[in-house]
């Protein structure tokens, strides 16, 4: 067990790296204002300080987090704050064993915070099509230079892809380079915990696909990526996808804080369930492990079994 230090609650501790990459994660991943991002670095920064030495909190045991968290009982903070740090603390393992920084998630045995959990943010259909309609503008606008073409086509691609499929953008970034054979019409994904699972593409994501390929250098060195990055090595990271979606987003008239790669994964189960998909379909699809991950969606189950009553029943409501 990570043993605590003394007294030593108020001091400064610097970011492990494994917080900085949480902190890129939640940036890239979710969209997360510079305030949500504060928020998580003071919660997690003042764990860290409890042990000793600061990064043993990345190997903490649930019996070490438990002693955390009694003292921060202890200590008379509001219940608000307790639960805003179990809850950060929470995400912050559950980040390290998808990411494999950890072999487990030691918080899996300490309670939930009490109270409800927020709903995802939800886009119209409208709002999604405004934004595929101005990626599509921009892979043919006569003023873009060759390179502005190709990086406009590639994030044409990247959100059709997102949009029909719903990965996660670190599942997205990271398709191997055979994910581009658009003859196929299923996508082998291999997600969080090795699991696999196949996710069916539209039309309109091959047809992105393809001319995405089409436009790329033919003498350029293979990629073993779908989506080489910009440098030598490596597939386009998850940041860099986000800063030209908030790009795009601005230059569609939305709101750059109303949507981020995670917001459009939430787009995709959401329209489905609206359009009379089963939740089981949208969890293998999304691929969660649990079916209660998914159930933060029944709030949309919920509104089209009322309209369904409403219109069907013989004693529903009238106009």
């Amino acid at each position: 067990m990570a043993i605590p230090k003394q007294n030593q609650m108020n001091q400064t501790t610097p970011p492990t790296n494994a917080i900085a990459a949480f902190l890129a994660m939640l940036a890239a991943e979710r969209g997360a204002a510079k305030n949500t991002l504060d928020a998580y670095r003071r919660d997690l920064e003042d764990a860290a300080d409890f042990f000793n030495p600061p990064a043993s909190l990345d190997t903490a045991t649930t019996d070490a987090l438990r002693l955390y968290l009694d003292h921060l009982a202890k200590t008379g903070i509001k219940a608000s704050s307790a639960q805003r740090k179990t809850s950060a603390l929470r995400q912050y393992f559950r980040f390290l064993y998808a990411e494999n920084r950890r072999p487990d998630d030691p918080t899996t045995l300490i309670s939930a915070p009490k109270r409800g959990r927020p709903l995802p943010k939800i886009l119209t259909i409208d709002t999604v099509t405004a934004l595929l309609t101005e990626a599509e503008r921009q892979t043919v606008d006569p003023t873009n230079t060759p390179g502005r073409t190709l990086r406009a086509t590639r994030l044409f691609a990247l959100l059709e892809l997102l949009y029909a499929t719903g990965l996660r953008v670190s599942e997205l970034v990271s398709l191997p380079a055979s994910a581009g054979r658009v003859s196929e019409n299923l996508l082998a994904i291999k997600g969080k915990g090795g699991r696999e699972r196949l996710v069916p593409l539209t039309s309109k994501a091959r047809e992105a696909i393809s001319a995405f390929l089409a436009l790329r250098d033919p003498k350029a060195p293979k990629s073993r990526w779908l989506f080489p990055s910009d440098s030598e090595t490596g597939h386009l990271t998850r940041q860099a996808f986000a800063r030209d979606l908030k790009d795009l987003t601005i230059s569609a008239g939305l709101s750059a804080k109303q949507v981020s790669p995670h917001v459009l994964r939430h787009a995709f189960a959401s329209h489905l369930l609206q359009n009379g998909a089963d939740l089981r379909v949208v969890q293998q699809l999304l691929g969660h492990a649990d079916i209660s991950t998914t159930q933060i969606y029944t709030h949309i189950l919920d509104e089209r079994l009322r309209s369904m009553v409403n219109d069907l029943h013989p004693m529903g409501d009238t106009p």
